[in-house]
Formats: structure tokens, C-alpha cells, sequence
């Protein structure tokens, strides 16, 4: 069956659906778009919609970015939004039934619009097809399932079980009957990426309380395991809030407890389709050890894209499985990339963006950097081989040098182009102005009497 066939019958369908949810990915890996009447699906698909360009650079409280260049002084104008293919979905979480389509902007030309970040990724893929390479790709997501009822004193605390009868603060690493506890939602989770079409493979209960992670099959496409990701991340939300419950994928939403990550597995193959981090002995290949050489020597630069948020620095702490220094190791989950050697299967683990990071930046800084020490034959230095934090080079710690480190990039500039760059640094130098101008709570706590 051709392409446009597949589209058909998926319009047909979709008949059933009372609304289409279409949308796009904005630079926060926010969906924005627009519900449309189902009698319009195929009109929709077959011409797309318009959203204006200054959708792509909204701040994470959706308001204008100016300094990037979008919206004021320009007339705000409208690019074209056209249907990924195949992304014609069922939405199965919410009370009517939807359908929802993913779509990414043109310029009137027909040209992708640089500020969308589906485009950003495309744009380091094509340097690796270029090269005669691809990119293997999946991501690993964790999250919370948390209590909907918050007040300013306790805005975030573990869900009740299922029965209603106990509200557990306890870790349970790896525990079978927390799965048990939640088996409703969980079980939901995975028939709604089932009806996705996102490659979940495994779930496990992880370290915080509420916490779990659910892995993702790897594909020989990276900007369609970037989709599954940022569609993971849809469906855990709507089907947590269908159950009673909310989800979050805030880095470190407790304080004290472990932080959220997205860990990015990558191998690359040649154009025999032969993975290149591995030897034919299965032994790990000079490529492999180039590719960690460039992912680490660049790591500074793309830090902002894995930690994109004020949020994003409190997990990165010494004793919590999040990285703190640049650092490699085989089979070592305290480094910031882990190699793992599996034969055919050898491949790295990125272990650095949180949760909360836009998956297609956070793919495309980690696809760069693998590409740039290809390229440049990047050797990495020794690897570690337990937890070693002294005489390693020190990942940014704070927002602002990861915005210095991004903004001055002559590596994200080349791969993710100048002005996506600028676009970037400009919404975060936009949303860390607010976080300025905001006094916390714990401020008035220590401060309001006692100075």
C-alpha cells in the first residue's frame, strides 16, 4: 500500500472522531494548534492549516518572545502547517472521540521554516545522510504520577493507589507490585501507544515515589523517535488526568527525591547498514570512541538543550544516578554517556537531559555532537570506571552559563543554524528574566524577618 492510500484509509478512519486536535511542536516541546471540525480532517490533510510563525518562539507561559524576532515588528504572519505523514492518530484519553495530526510549518515557498524544531532535527540528520550515515535511535522517559489535589504549601505529592487506600511515599525500585498498584493507568498507557503507533517496550517503577520509566524501541529514523517521544509524553499526561491523577515530567518535581531524565540510546549505521560503534569481533570500534569524544566535547554547548529549564539544575546532584561531570564509562550509569557493548547492538547511552527537555533539540544537540567527533575523529578522554567526579571536567550547574555556553556556539550554530540559535537563547534569556523578577517562598522564609 502507497503512502497516499495509508492516508486515505487513516482519513477514513477517523470518521467516527467529532473534533480533530492539530498542532505543532513549539520550542518548549509545548503542543499548539487548534481543534478542528471532523467534517475538515481531509481538507486539513490535504492542504494544512495556518498558525502564525511566532508560534514557535513562546515562552514556557506562552507569551511572545520579542527578542526573537517573530512577532513584534514583524505582523505576526501566518506559515503553512502540513500533516507529518502517517501522524493521523486516535486521541483515546479524552471524553468525545478525537482524532489528532502533527504538523510541521513551511514557508510560503514550501521551504521548512527554521523555527521549527521537527526542522532543527531534520536539518542535522541531513548532514549525517550526507556522510552515508544513520542514526539508531530511542529514548527512555521518566516521570511522576502525582496527586491532582495541590495547595501552595504542598503542591506535589505521590497518587493514592488505585484501591484509594494508601498514598505511599516509599522508593520501590523495580518493585512488580507498584506495577500492580497502578496496573489501570500503566495498562492504558501502553494500549494508547499501541494505538499510536509509539514503540513502548518495557516499564519499570523507579526510584522516587510515583516515579516510573518507560522505555522506547530504537528506530533507524531520529526525527521518528523524536515523535515518540514527545507523543509519550501526551499520552502519559492525558491518561493520567483520564484516571483521576496528574503526570509530570518537571526534572526534579520533589526536592529531595530523585529527578526525571531522558536518556537517549544512539548507534550509528553506514550504508551497509552496519553499526560502526562496533567492530566485526563486536569489539567497540574507533567510531564509537570518536562519536563519545564529540558528544562529550560539546556537551557545554548543547547543555541548555538537555536542562532547558530553571528547574532542569536541581537534578543534576552528586548520589542520584544524574550526571555531574563529563564523563564516559562502559556499563556505568554515573557517567554522563555510558557505553554499552552488546555486539551488533553497541551503541551510547546520553544520560544528561531531563525529562522536561524538548526531545527534538535535545536528539539534535546529541546527534551533533556524535557527528562533530565523526567527523573530526574527537578522541574522548579515559573513561571512568566507578563514580568519579574529581579531575572531570564539571557539566554547567546553573542557567546561565548553559545559555553563555549555547549563545556562543559556533557548533550549535552550524548544526542547528544561527538563527534557531538566537531564537533559543532568546526565549530563555526571556524565561529566566521572570524567574528574576519572582521571590520565592523559601526567600520569604529565610529573609522577610531575620535581615
Amino acid at each position: 500500500m502507497d503512502q497516499a492510500s495509508s492516508e486515505t484509509e487513516r482519513i477514513a478512519g477517523a470518521g467516527g472522531a467529532a473534533v480533530l486536535e492539530a498542532f505543532v511542536v513549539d520550542v518548549n516541546g509545548i503542543a499548539r494548534g487548534k481543534w478542528v471540525p471532523a467534517d475538515r480532517i481531509a481538507e486539513v490533510m490535504r492542504k494544512g492549516i495556518a498558525l502564525p510563525r511566532s508560534v514557535y518562539a513562546l515562552d514556557v507561559w506562552g507569551c511572545d518572545v520579542a527578542e526573537a524576532g517573530l512577532a513584534v515588528g514583524t505582523g505576526d504572519p501566518d506559515g503553512i502547517c502540513l500533516p507529518v505523514p502517517g501522524s493521523l492518530l486516535p486521541v483515546t484519553w479524552l471524553t468525545r472521540p478525537t482524532t489528532q495530526v502533527l504538523l510541521h510549518m513551511q514557508e510560503r515557498d514550501g521551504t521548512p521554516f527554521y523555527g521549527d524544531p521537527r526542522h532543527v532535527l531534520a536539518r542535522v540528520l541531513a548532514r549525517y545522510a550526507e556522510a552515508g550515515l544513520t542514526p539508531v535511535v530511542a529514548a527512555e522517559l521518566e516521570f511522576y504520577l502525582i496527586d491532582r489535589r495541590r495547595t501552595p504549601r504542598d503542591p506535589v505529592s505521590p497518587p493514592f493507589s488505585n484501591e484509594g487506600r494508601w498514598q505511599g511515599w516509599q522508593t520501590q525500585v523495580l518493585s512488580i507490585a507498584e506495577l500492580h498498584s497502578f496496573e489501570p493507568v500503566l495498562a492504558d498507557i501502553f494500549t494508547a501507544c499501541e494505538r499510536q503507533g509509539v514503540p513502548a517496550d518495557t516499564v519499570v517503577r523507579e526510584n522516587g515515589p510515583g516515579q516510573y520509566e518507560v522505555n522506547l524501541k530504537h528506530v533507524a529514523d531520529a526525527l521518528a523517535a523524536a515523535d515518540h517521544a514527545f507523543l509519550l509524553k501526551r499520552i502519559v499526561r492525558g491518561v493520567a488526568r483520564r484516571h483521576g491523577w496528574d503526570a509530570t515530567f518537571m526534572a526534579k518535581p520533589y526536592g529531595h527525591l530523585a529527578g526525571s531524565g531522558m536518556h537517549v540510546h544512539m548507534s550509528v549505521l553506514d550504508r551497509q547498514g552496519r553499526n560502526i560503534m562496533a567492530e566485526a569481533n563486536g569489539a567497540p570500534s574507533d567510531a564509537l570512541r570518536h562519536a563519545v569524544g564529540g558528544v562529550l566535547a560539546t556537551m557545554p554547548d548543547s547543555m541548555l538543550l538537555m536542562a532547558p529549564h530553571a528547574n532542569s539544575y536541581r537534578r543534576l546532584c552528586p548520589g542520584t544516578h544524574a550526571p555531574t561531570n563529563i564523563t564516559w564509562g562502559f556499563d556505568n550509569r554515573t557517567a554522563s554517556v555510558r557505553v554499552i557493548v552488546a555486539g551488533e547492538a553497541t551503541r551510547l547511552e546520553h544520560r544528561v537531559a531531563g525529562a522536561d527537555c524538548n526531545p527534538y533539540l535535545a536528539m539534535a544537540g546529541i546527534l551533533a555532537g556524535a557527528l562533530h567527533g565523526l567527523g573530526r575523529a574527537i578522541a574522548p578522554p579515559p573513561p571512568i570506571e566507578r563514580e568519579e567526579r574529581s579531575g572531570h571536567p564539571e557539566l554547567p550547574f546553573n542557567w546561565d552559563d548553559a545559555l553563555d555556553a549555547f549563545e556562543a556556539s559556533p557548533v550549535m550554530a552550524d548544526y542547528l543554524g544561527a538563527d534557531y540559535q538566537k531564537l533559543f537563547a532568546a526565549t530563555k534569556w526571556q524565561e529566566q528574566s521572570e524567574f528574576r523578577r519572582r521571590v520565592t517562598d523559601v526567600e520569604y522564609d529565610a529573609y522577610l524577618q531575620s535581615v
